[in-house]
């Protein structure tokens, strides 16, 4: 069929057009679902003060070697008083004696905890021990580093001060064990120095350098905080046993303490106030001993 070119055929309709969607689906980035870049919350990143090699696993671990070590120094200290000719029969007669085996035998765990410690972070982390548990420069800003410590010093007696203004609130009703363990001078200078030269640096690298960074990225810092800290006046219960008062001020001291460790993410912040907080007693007890020497 031919067609008159004055009259051409009506030009076919044009197809219909798709409808325009209404929404637009996220386009997946390269290597990832749609949903989980744009739909998931990006998580924050780790601090540095938490992020440590060890587990929950190496925590407990380490808790059964300060059990079964708090079972045998006691022990050790006696068998090597032996080969210094102290018979046991001497020692229970002796409560000078039995109390510096008691404060020697915690020395000897002290020691061996931190040995342990610092062995695990070389040999099995292969990193330097002081700084991967935590004892880390204290970063203070545009405030010199010394007026911080100062300050930490100060905070460390206040604190002590007013724990015993509450002790004397409610004192306990009978002698606490530690009380019986320390009668004699020997027993007590023993204690109180190791109370300020060892103890706040074995207690704070077990308890806010190796156990916190673990409890915190498990269950939050807050909680964190609470935790550790109950755990460390729990510890001491055993010297306090029957002064429940005592007790409940010492956990508030222990989250005290991790809470300042918490805050400046390094031990050393920590350690400064614990020390500080055991020296002002044994400073008092030195006075009082010089105060009733010179009077005698």
């Amino acid at each position: 069929m031919t067609t008159d070119d004055n009259n051409p055929l009506p030009p076919e309709p044009p197809e219909p057009l798709e409808p325009v969607p209404q929404s637009i689906e996220p386009v997946a980035l390269e290597g990832a679902p749609a949903a989980s870049r744009f739909s998931a919350p990006m998580e924050r990143p780790l601090p540095e003060d938490l992020r440590v090699p060890w587990d929950w696993l190496d925590v407990a671990l380490l808790a059964v070697i300060a059990f079964v070590g708090a079972l045998l120094s006691g022990v050790v200290v006696a068998i090597v008083l032996g080969f210094f000719g102290v018979s046991p029969a001497h020692l229970r007669k002796s409560p000078d004696a039995l109390g510096i085996i008691a404060v020697s035998a915690q020395i000897l765990l002290n020691v061996g905890l931190l040995a342990y410690l610092a062995a695990q972070m070389r040999l099995r982390f292969q990193s330097p021990f002081w700084r991967t548990i935590g004892w880390r420069p204290l970063e203070t800003g545009r405030v010199r580093r010394g007026v911080v410590y100062v300050a930490l010093i100060f905070c460390g007696f206040f604190l002590a001060r007013m724990v015993s203004l509450a002790e004397s609130m409610f004192p306990p009703k009978h002698p606490l064990p530690i009380q019986t363990m320390l009668q004699t001078q020997h027993a007590a200078l023993l204690f109180m120095l190791t109370a300020v030269l060892l103890a706040p640096v074995v207690e704070e690298t077990v308890f806010r350098g190796y156990l916190y960074p673990v409890v915190a990225r498990s269950v939050g810092v807050s909680a964190g905080v609470v935790i550790t800290g109950t755990l460390f006046g729990l510890l001491h219960a055993g010297q306090l046993w029957g002064g429940w008062w005592q007790i409940a001020l010492l956990v508030v001291v222990g989250i005290l303490f991790t809470l300042v460790r918490a805050v400046s993410r390094t031990v050393v912040a920590s350690y400064i106030l614990h020390a500080s907080y055991n020296a002002l007693p044994v400073i008092a007890g030195l006075l009082s001993s010089v105060k009733i020497l010179h009077i005698h």
